[in-house]
């Protein structure tokens, strides 16, 4: 039988320091809220105890940042969608962020198993003033194990209403988008850095930015297979094609810490719940 998890998150800040108030229905839960870098920075572990979605399973993940508060999440490990039997698995996150708001969406990977029918959606809102750092990465199938993506679908969705939209299905017998120089040129991972803000900010911010990404992307291996760009003057992004996970998460990792920096003043230091 289908699962439909549903999570609610709400941040506030209260005399400086960031706190959470959250609901849930179904197998989706939060931990207990750390603290790693002092108050103003409240750090989040979703969990999924099934460890991976099936056909017709959904999660809805709902978060509101509000005014002053910084909330960063992630999950302690990948989220898997597995075969189908003809339904959709769906994870849906929306983030709402209001003014002078902060946010970090740091999932580990998404694994794409072979026959599943997978769709990942990221919704963005964010007032003036408000701030987020998020990133996607994604892994088609487990080729060393065996099992390469060679049956089903991946739709995934990415948007801030009225600025950016990025909508894409990739078919695992489309054999030109997955093996064509023009698409994903015969890699299995893909992955996407961004930063965005609720405020337009000048030309000059932006290319400071982007160059401060190129840079970053010029001393990692994979730099053929990486490219900065700002397609709003609200959005930075990094996109890149990889063999592997860690490869493409680690100019992920990188970036993100280098503009953690540079727009927030802010060490790029990982959470907790990865080095265990």
């Amino acid at each position: 039988m289908p699962w439909h998890a549903e999570l609610h998150l709400d941040y506030s800040l209260q005399s400086g320091r960031s706190t959470v108030q959250h609901r849930h229905s179904g197998p989706l839960r939060i931990l207990q809220s750390l603290y790693p870098e002092g108050d103003a920075i409240c750090h989040n572990v979703l969990v999924h105890p099934p460890s991976g979605l099936v056909g017709g399973d959904t999660l809805d993940i709902d978060v509101q940042v509000g005014a002053g508060a910084h909330a960063l999440l992630t999950t302690p490990g990948a989220t898997r969608f597995y075969r189908s039997t003809g339904a959709a698995a769906r994870q849906h996150a929306r983030l709402r962020l209001a003014n002078g708001a902060r946010a970090e969406w740091l999932p580990l990977e998404t694994i794409l198993y072979s026959g599943c029918v997978a769709e990942n959606r990221l919704l963005l809102e964010l007032a003036p003033g408000a701030e987020l750092l998020a990133w996607d990465l994604t892994a088609l199938g487990l080729p060393h194990a065996g099992q390469p993506f060679a049956l089903g679908s991946f739709t995934q969705h990415m948007e801030m209403p009225g600025l950016w939209l990025e909508h894409g299905r990739i078919a695992a017998d489309d054999s030109l988008l997955r093996h064509s120089p023009l698409g994903l040129a015969g890699k299995r991972c893909l992955g996407c850095l961004l930063f965005a803000s609720g405020t337009p900010r000048s030309r000059p911010q932006r290319e400071q930015a982007t160059e401060l990404a190129r840079g970053v992307i010029a001393g990692h291996p994979l730099a053929r297979w990486s490219g900065a760009t700002s397609p709003s003057s609200q959005l930075q992004l990094l996109r890149v094609l990889g063999d592997e996970v860690e490869e493409v998460a680690s100019l992920l990792r990188a970036l993100w810490s280098v503009w953690r920096g540079h727009f927030w003043g802010l060490p790029g230091r990982l959470p907790r719940i990865w080095a265990t």
